[in-house]
């Protein structure tokens, strides 16, 4: 539902009045975990990873996700969530010392120590280009003069800059998704009253008969728009108005932000001095945060309890969830990345799973720092590719393990794309809308109509956030039964074992995501597949402990180039 298109949209609009016959649902909550011999499913064998992993003890491990925020009260979240013992619990105290007050789950970046939450963020394109318009525009820039921070910030403010002019394109999104809002609260108002109830399913309104005119009307418009914009019928209006809502709003915002600075809201609520990186100890513990619908998703994906035969059964069967709010609505910020990540190595987490991306990241070498401190602790980071249907080889997206001021390589970062069987899928393999490249994205694990937890209840959402906490799973998996591997070999378990294969399979595509345009699948990917379970934890067990590199001077040496650039 949080993926538009406009070509889409026009056509939904245009069938809105068109009758039309309901079409039975074929997705099953439980597809992306079925076997594709046993179940003819494109899944990643889950039952076979467990039948294999019999006998076997297991250690428990914790999981960080860097997300929106997570709901703590969630009947299948509640008893996996990370506990910090070292903490009294209310106290207002920092009782460990580690300069974060009453952190007994986890950190809320987003915060302040009021416990005022940050919502909304602008735009990063928005954010780069009005900081260093006054240093840059309209002025001759000899990049020979400048030092490696200066050339960085020259590159991403151009690349914004570029940008900052309205497209008709743009302009005709937001017509087209203002329209949609508008035609499909006016059919809500007419099904509410006639169903009686403020909130009812798509299934629910596919299965009812007794309307009056005006009302059988408002169903079939209601229906044939969210069909074309594949919409599962599990889905309430209530969460299809609320989303389109978020989704408009943010595409209002975009265009305003072209011709007028957006409001700093992180200097309204959280007000720490941005452009520090020591100044750290800002947040609050409030790991919910105002919406903790994708964090609570994601967390669901990786570690819902699988004893409770309530819900759904998460992945990973000996996890401990730390959640880390760091990602607003709107475009995260590097230095919460940043010390998001070293708060998670610093606790303990083995595993980080980070379902975001944005394509400018001015503050770069802040990630890149933490990323070789996770690398440094052996800690596996797990990334979402992005949701744009672009080639990151040539399109940024942010974070990366492509350093800026040393050559390494981080052998602890894996990018994950999306893909879906066939049978949830419109027919394709590779998710219509997910990023890609060749020599930039590691391996593709389900992520079309995943159904997992939200606030109070499960629902069923899209996107390579969802194909990231798959392969984050399978990483806590390994580590859980085979803790003494390293997050290298857990990478190349996970990488090595997936679906291989030479076929072709369809590029994806955002301008019309029915059309199929047929690439060989080593086009998309650098070691191209699909994750596999059963695969990974079997590989795994054949794999002996390596000796550890000395690396105890990498991360001193990263920081002594930061500083020096």
């Amino acid at each position: 539902m949080r993926f538009f298109n406009v070509l889409a949209l026009s056509v939904a609009l245009s069938l809105a009045f068109i009758s039309v016959n309901a079409q039975p649902s074929i997705n099953a909550k439980k597809w992306y975990l079925m076997d594709s011999a046993t179940d003819n499913v494109d899944g990643i064998s889950i039952d076979k990873a467990y039948d294999f992993l019999k006998g076997k003890k297991s250690v428990p491990i914790i999981v960080a996700i860097i997300d929106s925020g997570v709901d703590t009260t969630h009947e299948d979240l509640k008893k996996v969530l990370w506990t910090n013992k070292k903490e009294i619990p209310g106290n207002g105290i920092d009782d460990d010392h580690n300069g974060y007050v009453d952190d007994v789950h986890g950190w809320n970046f987003l915060g302040n120590k009021n416990g005022d939450d940050l919502e909304k963020a602008s735009d990063e394109r928005s954010r780069v280009y009005y900081r260093y318009k006054d240093q840059f525009d309209g002025k001759t820039i000899d990049t020979t003069t400048l030092s490696a921070d200066e050339k960085w910030a020259y590159r991403e403010w151009t690349k914004a800059a570029a940008d900052m002019t309205i497209s008709s394109d743009e302009q005709m999104e937001v017509m087209m998704l203002d329209a949609l809002d508008k035609t499909l609260r006016k059919q809500d108002a007419v099904l509410q009253q006639e169903l009686g109830k403020t909130e009812y399913s798509l299934s629910d309104l596919e299965q009812t008969e007794n309307l009056s005119a005006r009302g059988k009307q408002a169903k079939t418009s209601f229906l044939n728009i969210l069909r074309i914009e594949q919409v599962d019928s599990t889905t309430t209006n209530t969460a299809i108005l609320s989303d389109l809502e978020e989704y408009l709003g943010s595409k209002r915002s975009a265009l305003e932000n072209k011709t007028t600075a957006p409001p700093d809201y992180r200097a309204q609520t959280i007000k720490d001095n941005y452009l520090d990186i020591n100044d750290k100890y800002y947040g609050n513990n409030d790991i919910m945060g105002p919406d903790a619908d994708h964090g609570t998703h994601v967390s669901g994906i990786i570690a819902a309890q699988r004893d409770n035969n309530i819900g759904i059964d998460g992945i990973a069967d000996n996890v401990q969830i730390m959640m880390i709010r760091a990602v607003p609505d709107g475009d995260e910020y590097d230095k919460d990345i940043a010390l998001a990540i070293k708060y998670a190595v610093d606790n303990g987490a083995k595993v980080i799973n980070m379902s975001f991306g944005k394509a400018f990241s001015p503050e770069k070498k802040w990630v890149d720092e933490a990323v070789k401190y996770a690398e440094d602790h052996d800690v596996l980071l797990v990334h979402a590719a992005g949701n744009e249907s672009n080639n990151i080889d040539s399109s940024d997206n942010f974070p990366n393990p492509d350093f800026l001021y040393i050559k390494n390589v981080p052998k602890n970062f894996i990018t994950v794309g999306a893909y879906g069987d066939p049978q949830v899928n419109d027919g394709k393999l590779i998710a219509y809308f997910s990023n890609y490249g060749k020599n930039s994205v590691d391996v593709f694990a389900p992520g079309v109509k995943i159904y997992s937890t939200v606030p109070h209840s499960y629902a069923y959402h899209d996107g390579t956030s969802m194909a990231s906490p798959v392969v984050t799973g399978i990483a806590a998996l390994i580590r859980s039964y085979f803790p003494q591997l390293s997050a290298d070999q857990v990478k190349y378990a996970i990488v090595n074992s997936g679906s291989h294969f030479s076929a072709t399979v369809n590029k994806p595509i955002r301008d019309d995501n029915t059309t199929l345009i047929p690439v060989p699948f080593s086009d998309l990917g650098i070691n191209p597949g699909f994750v596999n379970a059963a695969g990974a934890v079997e590989l795994a067990a054949t794999l002996k402990p390596e000796k550890k590199n000395n690396e105890k001077n990498n991360s001193k040496n990263l920081q002594n180039n930061l500083e020096k650039n």
